[in-house]
């Protein structure tokens, strides 16, 4: 996308507003199924987490891609956007019995994390296909916040456990179809994750009717100019090679799975932000923006790093800039950070913004969730309207219970 279209988004649907590109979408899925064209049965299940309006889901859809989801409303979601049953998997953490079994009678692959459901769930559903995910014990992430498959993890049943489940699958006669893993995001040594794939690859010896392998996801991508990445098609290669090996072992061809997110869309969204004050202290140059961290909470939440441009002035001598935003506290997006020279008015730009950044939005502050505009084929079509006042109290119950002799002070 160039400048001038962000700009003209802005000015057709206000600010702020979330903007994502779909050609990106697709290269980003097509760079990642390219990388593992030699393997003969491969599933990509996008994480419907990192965004999750309904356009972008039927995009998905259109690829060829599943789903990947976390929640019964996620599910719903994705049946709503045309997604087949057999294309999603559920692989909640946490959650109940009844939402399992909720999601379940809906057709879709089941992933269970823990002893404790699987046994329940494989002693009143026996012939229900289940996949198990299972923790490798291996630190991968770039964040602690999002590393999830070290030992003292919530996620996941431990590999030291593995007697435990083939005690459960040959008590309740349960039928295991598949084996997965998530060690966590922005992984960046491809050899750790292979040894994960290891260890996953050796727990499906366990079992003789398997269907799939998922390797979860995590890939990295770069967050500014000259910032490393996976290597996917390094990465795509070296597991090919391995998966196609373990196959020949295991008798039968088998699906190659991956859930990726962050790797698909995060690149594609662009978040666009109004300056509503230049303000200059005795240390600190600070452009203030009519927005905050509950349209962007990750810079606060994970340390993340988006770039941010002023597109109103790109070509503009470079100064230092605290991004803040309007939030009463501390609310700090980048701190002193080069962009072209801001002026209030202007539009500036996030990049990286199509991954954990609405689906993390809030009413913070009792303040509007912006829009989202996909930009197709060249044009931009709005996606989710802004939010209005009414939106923040359509599910409120105005109750008549305070008398004006209670309310007042004596």
């Amino acid at each position: 996308m160039e400048n001038e279209n962000l700009l003209a988004i802005a000015k057709e649907f206000g600010s702020p507003v979330y903007v994502y590109d779909s050609s990106k979408i697709i290269s980003q899925y097509n760079r990642l199924s390219g990388a593992f064209k030699k393997v003969k049965r491969l599933k990509l299940n996008y994480a419907v987490k990192a965004l999750s309006n309904l356009a972008i889901l039927k995009l998905m859809n259109s690829l060829g891609a599943g789903l990947d989801t976390v929640s019964v409303q996620e599910v719903k979601l994705g049946l709503l956007a045309g997604v087949k049953p057999s294309n999603i998997i559920f692989t909640p953490n946490g959650v109940s019995l009844e939402e399992i079994e909720q999601v379940s009678a809906m057709g879709v692959q089941i992933n269970i994390d823990n002893l404790s459901i699987l046994e329940q769930f494989g002693t009143k559903h026996p012939k229900v296909p289940v996949c198990i995910r299972v923790n490798p014990h291996v630190m991968a992430g770039g964040n602690s916040n999002i590393s999830v498959g070290h030992i003292d993890s919530k996620f996941g049943i431990s590999i030291h456990q593995i007697p435990h489940i083939l005690r459960i699958v040959e008590n309740t006669g349960m039928n295991i179809n598949g084996i997965h893993m998530h060690t966590g995001s922005d992984i960046l040594d491809i050899e750790v994750f292979l040894y994960a794939s290891e260890i996953l690859f050796e727990t499906a010896k366990n079992f003789e009717n398997l269907d799939f392998i998922d390797f979860g996801s995590g890939f990295k991508v770069p967050y500014k100019p000259g910032d490393i990445e996976t290597n996917i098609e390094e990465f795509g290669e070296k597991l090919t090679k391995r998966f196609n090996s373990f196959c020949k072992e295991y008798g039968k061809e088998i699906t190659l799975g991956f859930e990726p997110g962050k790797f698909l869309v995060s690149e594609s969204g662009y978040f666009l932000a109004n300056v509503n004050v230049v303000k200059q202290t005795t240390s600190t140059v600070f452009a203030g923006i009519d927005s905050g961290f509950n349209h962007l909470i990750r810079p606060m939440f994970y340390n993340s790093h988006h770039e941010i441009i002023n597109i109103s002035n790109p070509e503009g001598k470079e100064r230092f800039y605290s991004i803040v935003g309007y939030i009463c506290e501390t609310d700090t997006f980048a701190t002193n950070r080069r962009i072209s020279e801001i002026k209030e008015g202007d539009i500036i730009a996030f990049k990286n913004a199509g991954a954990y950044c609405f689906s993390m939005a809030s009413n913070y502050n009792s303040r509007y969730r912006p829009a989202e505009v996909l930009w197709h084929n060249g044009e931009a079509h709005l996606i989710r309207k802004r939010e209005v006042f009414e939106d923040l109290t359509k599910n409120q119950v105005d109750v008549d219970i305070f008398s004006k002799e209670a309310a007042s002070v004596s």
